[in-house]
């Protein structure tokens, strides 16, 4: 089984993101005069976005992108470039689905927030108190971790799971249980309370809701989180079900060329990152953390969710900046053949959005991460500095 790569890709490449907007700019001084030169309207942002991912595409350094620049009220400027699969001649556009791999965990957490906040559980929650059937078929170092500590990376459990496809034929909420006890048999090989980025800690965050509720973790989210938010193109797995291109292909790199592949993470692993939806309706989950208020959870527990320990919160990176006036929100994704990024500015009411169908580790990260300080350099008017 290949090694799963939806976590973010790394913590030091995080921490230059963070500060390369702190920095110099990393972009062509001529480019940028002519994209700045460009901008007025929101719809001229939208052109200045198309001309920066048309330039990727062109340059054979994705098959297909989409950026947007979105606050409270939703979308400001957006725009794609490229192909929905490589060689199709079907254009990328704007209102397609996009796979955002752990950039969904800020998704999980929020729809568990929602269980605290009606008291079915809290950020304290002991692991064998929201499944006491666990207490004699799991090593005691695992009976006091908490949801906190699951969603923060702080559990002391492994990156991912061993086994995934164990118990396949089973219904979904019994095979996620069954990675509790696959994995956590044998004494924590990691110190409880550090930092270790884990998928684990999430499909087990879910776990716990769903042996709360009785409800799966697809249906928690859709009933919680989707439908509340309006978010009616939000599904789990590969957008395209049908093989046909009604929807964005993803794509790994193979002897130069970029290969269409429906390599797709298994249904189990969803909590950590199996989330696709429109941009527009990632959007709207996005406001969550920007408007003063929506229709599922009160601010001490919007607050609560960016609350970081060390500097992570419940699926966000959070690091304080000036040119955000305080802090922001960071998160990547990928599954291998998508890349996404999102950067979410509070004090400013804007987040930034970059995706991809395709990923090589190798070059897209710092693909997206340039279109990204472009992105914030023209929204924020921090000009060539």
């Amino acid at each position: 089984m290949k090694r799963i790569k939806i976590a973010l890709l790394s913590i030091l490449f995080l921490v230059f993101l963070t500060s390369c907007f702190s920095s110099e700019t990393i972009d062509d001084p001529a480019e940028n005069q002519a994209i700045y030169s460009q901008m007025g309207s929101d719809s001229t942002k939208s052109d200045s976005i198309r001309l920066i991912l048309t330039k990727v595409v062109n340059d054979g350094k994705a098959p297909g992108m989409i950026a947007a620049i979105t606050s409270s009220e939703g979308l400001i400027a957006i725009a794609s470039a490229g192909e929905r699969k490589a060689g199709s001649g079907i254009a990328f556009t704007t209102n397609d689905v996009v796979h955002i791999g752990s950039c969904g965990k800020a998704m999980t957490a929020t729809m568990i927030a929602t269980l605290v906040a009606e008291g079915k559980l809290s950020w304290d929650t002991k692991l064998i108190e929201a499944i006491p059937e666990l207490i004699n078929k799991i090593h005691t170092d695992y009976h006091k971790i908490t949801l906190w500590q699951l969603l923060t990376h702080r559990a002391g459990i492994p990156r991912n799971p061993s086994n995934m496809r164990s118990s396949r034929f089973k219904e979904i909420k019994k095979r996620r249980l069954a990675i509790v006890l696959d994995n956590f048999k044998s004494p924590a090989t990691h110190e409880i309370g550090k930092f270790r980025y884990s998928n684990v800690g999430y499909i087990i965050a879910a776990c716990m809701a769903e042996q709360i509720t009785g409800k799966s973790w697809e249906v928690l989210m859709k009933q919680r989180l989707f439908d509340p938010l309006g978010m009616s193109s939000a599904g789990f797995g590969n957008p395209n079900i049908s093989r046909s291109t009604a929807q964005p292909w993803g794509h790994h790199k193979y002897l130069r060329k970029w290969r269409p592949s429906e390599a797709y993470y298994d249904e189990v692993i969803g909590p950590a990152g199996r989330v696709h939806c429109s941009i527009a309706d990632w959007a709207k989950f996005l406001s969550l953390q920007l408007a003063s208020e929506n229709p599922i959870l009160e601010r001490k527990c919007l607050d609560k969710l960016i609350e970081p320990v060390g500097s992570y919160a419940s699926g966000w990176i959070v690091e304080e900046r000036a040119w955000a006036k305080g802090i922001t929100l960071i998160h990547d994704g990928s599954n291998e053949i998508w890349y996404t990024l999102v950067i979410v500015t509070p004090e400013v009411d804007r987040a930034f959005v970059v995706a991809t169908n395709s990923c090589d580790f190798g070059s897209t990260p710092g693909i997206c991460t340039e279109i990204m300080n472009k992105l914030i350099r023209m929204e924020l008017d921090l000009g060539n500095n």
